[in-house]
């Protein structure tokens, strides 16, 4: 299983886990926030065909972590 850390693209926050589900299923921009990866800077979202990833999401200004399995 691969996982990517990624964060709220284009300057967005969330406060709660549900609000960060909300904006993944609306299909928003996160930024992929992960050295190890060469994807690293890049935006993805719902709809980018991302199957068997999961998503460490940081919001909250970096201080919480919502788990996506996409």
């Amino acid at each position: 299983m691969t996982y990517l850390t990624v964060v709220p693209a284009y300057g967005r926050d969330y406060k709660s886990q549900k609000e960060v589900k909300a904006a993944w299923a609306e299909g928003k921009d996160f930024r992929i926030e992960d050295m190890s990866s060469p994807d690293n800077g890049r935006y993805v979202n719902k709809d980018d065909k991302v199957k068997g990833i999961t998503f460490n999401v940081r919001f909250d200004q970096n201080r919480k972590v919502c788990v996506i399995k996409a």
